[in-house]
């Protein structure tokens, strides 16, 4: 019996079920499909993690977006503009109109104020510690969250410089798990790099070939596994958006349907 047989012939507890979902850029938009899937199979999600851009589509489920909702607010995303250029000699792009967009869509919120328990990861880039974001704004939050270092300028909380969480935790099993989830959805987002076009494609490339080792031990401690193959997309072109989408949801449908008990009680 292989690994994947194992986990997937477990029983889902009411109350229980936690979701982590991993970094990958524009990949993110393949989560939505995977939302869409919990959704017609009506497993109740109680706990959710994010990294990166797993941070971004988390945030927006934690405050109750369903999964249409946030197809429409990523299909208008440009991942450049809404990144802001800003010069600094921390990094090229400031991140604020990320920022100023996630309070658009939710209002100037607290991690606190969630419908679900939400956490977000990030990196102290002064000492390497995993940081992990449950309280203060969500739109700072989550900019730390994903803040590619070189590419962003750092996001200072608390006296700390944070960036990315895929440094520490690209697919956040055991945050979501200190949460108080029993068991974990791990969502990973797996695609080849491509040739980089610019000096941001190529920064996102390699700290993404820095992380791949780790992101595979993180995720085989998660009950349930979606290791979403999308080969046939790069990170960084939006038009994608909608087939990567459709690509999460029929992975995600086919595996989340092999769970035995759902968690409506059906």
């Amino acid at each position: 019996m292989g690994f994947m047989d194992k986990i997937w012939g477990q029983k889902v507890e009411p109350g229980s079920l936690g979701l982590a979902l991993g970094g990958g850029a524009v990949l993110g938009a393949a989560h939505v499909g995977v939302l869409k899937a919990l959704q017609e199979l009506e497993l109740k999600i109680d706990y959710v993690a994010g990294t990166s851009v797993g941070a971004i589509i988390g945030s927006f489920f934690a405050f109750g977006k369903d999964w249409k909702e946030i197809k429409e607010i990523i299909m208008e995303l440009n991942w450049l503009e809404v990144s802001g250029l800003s010069l600094s000699q921390y990094g090229l792009l400031s991140g604020e109109k990320l920022g100023q967009r996630i309070e658009q869509e939710l209002g100037d919120v607290t991690m606190e104020q969630a419908k679900i328990h939400l956490a977000v990861v990030a990196t102290d880039i002064a000492t390497g510690e995993k940081v992990v974001l449950e309280s203060g704004k969500v739109a700072t939050a989550v900019r730390a969250s994903a803040c590619i270092p070189g590419a962003f300028i750092p996001v200072e909380i608390d006296g700390r410089m944070l960036v990315d969480g895929g440094i520490v935790e690209n697919v956040p099993v055991s945050t979501v798990r200190d949460l108080g989830a029993k068991q974990v959805i791990a969502v990973n987002l797996q695609s080849k790099r491509g040739k980089p076009d610019n000096i941001i494609e190529l920064l996102v490339n390699a700290f993404q070939f820095s992380i791949n080792h780790a992101t595979k031990l993180q995720m085989q401690e998660a009950e349930f596994l979606l290791d979403l193959e999308l080969s046939h997309f790069n990170r960084f072109d939006p038009k994608q958006i909608p087939d990567l989408i459709e690509a999460g949801y029929r992975q995600a449908i086919k595996d989340l349907s092999r769970i035995e008990e759902r968690g409506s009680g059906k």
